[in-house]
């Protein structure tokens, strides 16, 4: 697949090095432009269609979490290319589809574009289609804790879970129910059924989704018409079940 893409990077070698990467090893890359402050990024990025931002993460002026939170409807993918591994949870649990640490392995670099074309091919195939998951729903139980006891669920009642703190708030069709137990709890209790972790705060019956949609880290609308977002890091994960 031909992606169409941006460096944002203020250092001039730094981008330099990347280019000629790209040319060699990436030849399915067009590269549209590139910018070296957040200012110039976001022009860049509006004045063009990329479907993947390379971008550091600091730059004067401001970071790459500065810029992305400029552009809450983004379409592209991002992949984050810096020499401070302490940025790389917040990215891959918000922003980014991938992360690349200074200096650049080449190996990496093409498993990256590789990743961003992978999604992006499942996206276009997926998006605002009515969605039919590869697997069935399985049949089972799960029991959940209560103050006065514990009650036992279908599991194919849920129809998400979502993170609140250390507690859990499960969504049945009609109903609501919280739970003193975190996500991961659920999320390993799930693990045998069709259970999909999108982001850090849902986990979704994967039989529930209707649809998703392209967007900031992209979304799915599940049964009841509720839309939860999928983080960059779990989209490709996720989209593997359809």
């Amino acid at each position: 697949m031909k992606l169409n893409a941006i460096i944002v990077e203020d250092e001039a070698n730094s981008r330099e090095i990347l280019k000629n990467y790209l040319a060699k090893y990436c030849p399915d890359v067009t590269l549209l432009g590139e910018a070296t402050s957040i200012r110039e990024g976001l022009t860049l990025i509006n004045t063009n269609t990329p479907d993947l931002v390379f971008l550091d993460v600091e730059m004067p002026f401001g970071n790459a979490f500065d810029l992305l939170d400029q552009l809450p409807d983004r379409t592209f993918e991002t992949v984050f290319v810096t020499a401070y591994d302490q940025y790389a949870m917040d990215a891959l649990n918000n922003h980014a589809a991938y992360y690349l640490m200074k200096p650049i392995n080449i190996d990496e670099l093409i498993k990256a574009v590789s990743y961003v074309s992978e999604i992006i091919n499942k996206e276009n195939a997926l998006e605002d289609k009515v969605l039919t998951p590869k697997l069935k729903s399985v049949e089972g139980k799960i029991t959940i804790p209560q103050q006065d006891g514990f009650q036992v669920l279908n599991v194919t009642d849920i129809l998400y879970c979502k993170a609140d703190d250390n507690y859990t708030e499960i969504y049945l069709e009609n109903k609501k129910i919280l739970v003193s137990k975190t996500l991961k709890y659920f999320e390993e209790a799930l693990a045998e059924f069709a259970f999909a972790r999108i982001h850090k705060s849902y986990l979704v019956n994967v039989n529930e989704v209707v649809k998703y949609r392209k967007g900031k880290g992209g979304s799915v609308v599940v049964s009841n018409g509720k839309e939860l977002l999928v983080s960059a890091s779990k989209k490709k994960d996720f989209l593997s079940y359809f």
